[in-house]
């Protein structure tokens, strides 16, 4: 689905990036936020150039900036503010060129 090699997968998630949860036969299965997660690696490693320590220092900041969305919109909510605040952090990923669609 998003051509990646298997060892690759498992590596990120020794390194504790991704934790796909389990079948009972043991099979991995990939959440949507895992995906996403995987999308944004993929991204910060082969256009960026960042290494794995940068990938996880940045997952860290993307997962930082999108609860402060969250909080940010839950007070905004029904306020002429609202839409501003999307725009800004949306432009802020833009800026960073962190292909972030949450």
């Amino acid at each position: 689905m998003l051509g990646m090699h298997p060892q690759t997968l498992r590596k990120y998630e020794r390194l504790g990036l991704i934790n796909p949860g389990r079948t009972l036969g043991m099979l991995r299965l990939y959440s949507r936020e895992d995906i996403r997660k995987l999308r944004l690696i993929r991204h910060l490693v082969g256009n960026l150039g960042l290494n794995l320590a940068g990938v996880e220092f940045t997952l860290g900041m993307v997962d930082n900036l999108l609860y402060l969305k969250e909080r940010l919109a839950a007070m905004s909510e029904g306020t002429a503010l609202e839409s501003e605040i999307e725009q800004e952090i949306a432009r802020l990923f833009h800026r960073m060129d962190l292909p972030v669609a949450d």
